[in-house]
């Protein structure tokens, strides 16, 4: 009887310590949620970096690079299958309808993926790079997730990074 009494009193001490545990962890969680950036980081270069070095074919063959883009530009990362990318597509192609800036888009999809309709809405107003996802456009402009869009002033910096586009573009 001595030994239940004692593993039930082992049990019930394990109990409490596991409790104690439990509640501190919540309670570092929750300070650190408050704390925290917001879940949507900007992605990409940060404002205020100079555009990288960097070269690719366009769907339509034509080449583009760091010093064939121009200044200032206007440059998004969209991804097939993502549904914020879907979003943002129809606002990404009237903002390069309105702008004299170069326009940019990178259509990250795979092999087997079809996107044709994505690339066929961008070549309108834009020109189109399609690559593998984390191709070295993206790694160059350090894209991590999408959409991203990056405006480029007439300096050639960075002036916004970001899941959305800029409340206004810079033109000359």
């Amino acid at each position: 009887m001595q030994y239940l009494v004692a593993a039930v009193g082992l049990v019930g001490l394990l109990g409490m310590v596991n409790l104690l545990l439990t509640v501190g962890v919540i309670r570092r969680l929750r300070s650190r949620s408050r704390s925290a950036p917001p879940s949507m980081t900007a992605e990409g270069l940060s404002p205020g970096a100079r555009i990288p070095r960097f070269a690719a074919t366009t769907t339509s063959g034509e080449p583009v690079s760091d010093e064939l883009l121009g200044a200032p530009a206007l440059v998004g990362f969209f991804s097939r299958g993502c549904r914020p990318c879907e979003e943002l597509l129809p606002l990404f192609v009237e903002r390069a309808r309105g702008t004299s800036d170069a326009v940019l888009a990178v259509v990250a999809a795979g092999a087997g993926e079809d996107s044709a309709a994505e690339i066929e809405r961008l070549a309108e107003v834009a020109r189109v790079v399609k690559e593998e996802p984390q191709g070295p456009l993206q790694a160059a402009f350090k894209v991590n997730a999408y959409p991203t869009v990056i405006t480029i002033d007439a300096g050639g910096t960075v002036a916004h990074s970001g899941h959305t586009l800029p409340a206004e573009v810079r033109t000359p």
